[in-house]
């Protein structure tokens, strides 16, 4: 519980208090959204942060009040109750999901908004031929969630076939066909409808291999000719999300993907504001310092 001077003032924390809130040094730059847990434990291993004007280690804590630097940079730690922010973009054909490209191809990242002290995450990739939904976060705790292998999650696909498949050709790719990399299959896959040789299907797969999908229909004998993620986990493309558009989602969103993430970021589901927390208002502006300071105001004004 927060304490208060006679004055109605909050006082600082006892050192006891900001051990209990202390963290691991490479889930704190993860969380301000610097890149993934992984990515931040080899920046520590090369001597690329400090805590306090020390090199730091892999395994270190940091509490509220120390100073991390990245490259001798300070880096802003967020450490109250705050949601990240997750925006979903309709990625057309011709956009690689990468920030450096030798041959100079248009990026996913050139119609991102600009992000104070950290940056876009990519949920998962799309090859340079597949369109439809990509999700970017400020969270690499969340990131990870969502596209590591180990979760499974979901990304459901609508693919055009120059060719059509027949149920033999469907329990073989629900069974798993061997690839290069290992067996791959899907979860499921049905009909969508077409005309000629151009056949629809949607399909699901809970891995993210470099291009998966084609691999698979070219073992085949198939050839795809229209590629589109239409669902990722939970979040799924809307019909008003037309190619090249982008749109950041809501905080109770965000906070019902979190919730189905197993992660708790949001304290309570509530996101503290700037205006003093969810319910500050006309109504909450007099709620300042102590209780028992606001109970004596209150009296006063009730005998005026």
């Amino acid at each position: 519980m927060p304490r208060y001077s006679y004055m109605g003032r909050p006082l600082k924390a006892r050192p006891e208090e900001l051990e209990a809130q202390s963290e691991r040094l490479h889930k704190v730059l993860a969380g301000a959204g610097l890149g993934s847990r992984r990515d931040m434990e080899q920046l520590i291993l090369e001597g690329r942060v400090s805590i306090n004007g020390q090199p730091a280690q892999v395994g270190d804590k940091v509490k509220p009040g120390d100073i991390v630097k990245l490259n001798g940079k300070i880096v802003r730690l967020a450490w109250k109750a705050q949601l990240p922010r997750v925006l979903i973009y309709h990625k057309p054909e011709g956009e690689i999901v990468s920030r450096d490209d030798p041959e100079g191809r248009p990026s996913v990242f050139d119609n991102l908004p600009p992000i104070r002290g950290g940056r876009w995450i990519t949920v998962g990739r799309l090859d340079f031929n597949t369109e439809g939904l990509l999700i970017f976060t400020t969270d690499g705790e969340l990131a990870n969630r969502l596209s590591h292998p180990r979760y499974e999650v979901e990304r459901e696909y609508a693919v055009r076939l120059l060719g059509s498949l027949d149920a033999e050709k469907m329990d073989a790719l629900i069974g798993g066909i061997e690839l290069e990399d290992g067996i791959a299959k899907v979860e499921s896959i049905v009909p969508a409808g077409g005309e000629g040789v151009n056949q629809w299907y949607r399909l699901v797969i809970k891995e993210g291999r470099n291009r998966e999908v084609r691999r698979l229909m070219e073992h085949l004998g198939l050839t795809v000719s229209r590629l589109i993620r239409v669902r990722f986990g939970p979040v799924a493309m809307p019909p008003r999300l037309k190619r090249g558009m982008k749109e950041e989602l809501a905080e109770e969103e965000v906070g019902a993907l979190l919730q189905w993430c197993g992660l708790d970021k949001s304290g309570g589901g509530k996101r503290e504001t700037a205006g003093g927390g969810p319910d500050a208002g006309a109504g909450a502006a007099t709620k300042v310092g102590h209780p028992y300071r606001r109970r004596l105001n209150s009296k006063g004004e009730r005998q005026d």
